[in-house]
């Protein structure tokens, strides 16, 4: 007996020959009752997608990779979230994977690992050079997410990202605007990551457009942009005497910021009262938090839909392309933390 195809699918749901490919693909704009009805008639049917028909016949796998640093960090899991669901509306399967910071495991996952069946990939890097990045992207569809580590006037892919220096000036400036004058900053790492310079860089010019002096103090280094590495920097923070304390802080991750905000309980000083407390970020997590965290919040669907339609015009483009940023907005949240007034969340 011949295979089921996605015709004879369509036929016994009485759906479209698209609505069963939106369905098979995991297309997120299909009524449930569709979805139901198609997935009943693939298990009758016994009906299985057939991706080598599909790259004889197209050239492609109509599979992408998401290359990210850490899967258990919720800002990147809420990023995979919205690129799953956009390259599915573009009939992409995505695969996602995670360096743990390794510019070896960065590079080799960037050159599309088996690559023989990978489309393309969508890579948030923190190690790899840009050196490399570029000899990758000069032969492989590539689209590089986050900060750049590379000179402002090189542009070595294509590039879907947020104005870090701007959002990290905007909330400092918030921190300022409330009269706090010891404004501490969370997220100097010791690598020196894109991330980091960024975000201090727009700190450092919101303390200058305010009148206020940078102190080297009341910016600890951190390892990495966790819970545990804000809960040792606040803590060394804390431990200044009281006139030399911070009264204001602006973490570079909401995950520095919620373990910042447990050394402040341990502390027995108050947010906002005490010190005022802001990140960036825009996670769940921040909006959960007591008080809930002030924090910028990146527009992750934009992040997530430029990438992939970045990806997928490479991919299918017959000529080279030339390689773009694009910038995805953010806002500033304005919550407890910083004295936004208590507000009841949405059931």
């Amino acid at each position: 007996m011949a295979a089921a195809t996605l015709k004879d699918v369509a036929e016994r749901a009485g759906v479209s020959i698209k609505t069963v490919s939106n369905v098979v693909r995991g297309a997120p704009r299909v009524s449930e009752a569709t979805r139901t009805r198609v997935m009943q008639a693939v298990g009758e049917l016994g009906y299985r997608p057939n991706p080598s028909a599909r790259r004889l016949r197209t050239g492609r796998s109509g599979l992408i990779a998401l290359v990210v640093p850490e899967l258990t960090t919720p800002y990147f899991a809420e990023l995979a979230h919205h690129v799953r669901a956009e390259a599915a509306e573009l009939g992409f399967t995505v695969l996602i994977e995670e360096t743990r910071g390794s510019a070896t495991e960065e590079l080799r996952l960037a050159t599309g690992v088996g690559a023989s069946l990978l489309d393309g990939v969508i890579l948030s890097p923190l190690r790899v050079s840009p050196d490399e990045l570029a000899a990758v992207a000069a032969g492989f569809p590539l689209v590089l997410l986050g900060e750049r580590s590379y000179d402002r006037d090189s542009v070595v892919a294509d590039h879907v990202l947020i104005d870090n220096v701007a959002a990290a000036r905007e909330v400092t400036a918030h921190l300022a605007d409330l009269g706090r004058t010891r404004i501490a900053a969370i997220g100097v790492d010791r690598q020196a990551s894109a991330t980091s310079r960024q975000r201090l860089e727009g700190f450092q010019q919101a303390l200058h457009e305010a009148g206020l002096t940078y102190d080297p103090r009341l910016a600890p280094h951190v390892q990495e942009f966790d819970r545990r590495n804000g809960l040792q920097a606040m803590r060394t923070l804390a431990a200044l005497p009281a006139g030399e304390r911070p009264d204001a802080v602006f973490c570079f991750s909401d995950l520095l910021a919620l373990g910042a905000q447990r050394a402040l309980y341990e502390a027995e000083l108050s947010v906002p009262g005490d010190v005022a407390l802001a990140s960036i970020d825009g996670t769940e997590e921040a909006l959960y938090a007591t008080p809930s965290l002030t924090s910028v919040v990146p527009d992750k669907r934009a992040l997530a839909s430029l990438a992939v339609k970045c990806l997928a015009a490479r991919i299918r483009s017959e000529e080279p392309l030339p390689f773009e940023l694009h910038l995805a907005p953010y806002w500033l949240e304005t919550r407890e933390s910083t004295g936004g007034g208590r507000r009841e969340l949405p059931a």
